[in-house]
């Protein structure tokens, strides 16, 4: 059972910002959707 979820884990796809649509850098106990681009204003 355990092998299964690790292995859907594993085939997860990157997470991606939800405003440009760039890959994130995943982190632990992040919730945030989007990137740090988008997420500081300018």
């Amino acid at each position: 059972m355990l092998e299964n979820v690790m292995e859907f884990f594993r085939n997860l796809p990157p997470k991606q910002c939800a405003s440009c649509g760039e890959k994130m850098e995943e982190q632990a106990e992040a919730y945030g959707t989007t990137c740090e681009k988008c997420s500081t204003p300018e």
